[in-house]
């Protein structure tokens, strides 16, 4: 497996992920229409040259499935039971296409499971930045991660 078990996980530690992604309209389109989003923001070149951005924002949901997506062959490949929650999701600069994303992760925190001790709770911070090195997107997540069997 190339993800870490629960026992590799160390507070502390920051992940800069190697992987990036160039963003594209189509992507932004496809995400926006295949979610059922039909925010003209986002797929609407008229509408969206008139407003505030000037084009099309990039779509929030996918900027935050590539960030979390980017984190995944360094931590929780093939060990990871299941995401529990995500909380404190931020997207503090827009996204637009042609942006090239990349990502970082922080473990903020792990703990034994008590209801199931083959398991740990592991805390990430993800941080998404675009090519200028500004952050778009943040989120804390919690993943159930399996243990190393005795």
């Amino acid at each position: 497996m190339a993800g870490l078990y629960y026992e590799e996980f160390e507070v502390g530690r920051v992940f800069e992920h190697p992987l990036t992604r160039t963003v594209t309209q189509h992507d932004n389109i496809s995400f926006s229409l295949m979610t059922l989003n039909m925010q003209p923001l986002h797929i609407d070149e008229h509408f969206s040259a008139r407003t505030e951005w000037g084009k099309p924002l990039f779509n929030s949901l996918y900027t935050l499935g590539i960030m979390i997506g980017m984190s995944v062959q360094d931590t929780t490949l093939g060990t990871t039971v299941g995401n529990l929650g995500m909380s404190d999701v931020r997207f503090p600069n827009p996204v637009f296409a042609g942006d090239t994303l990349r990502s970082t992760t922080r473990v903020v925190s792990k703990r034994e499971s008590r209801s199931r001790p083959e398991n740990g709770l592991v805390e990430f911070e993800h941080t998404c930045l675009n090519q200028e090195g500004t952050v778009v997107a943040t989120c804390t997540r919690t993943a159930l991660m399996r243990r190393r069997a005795a």
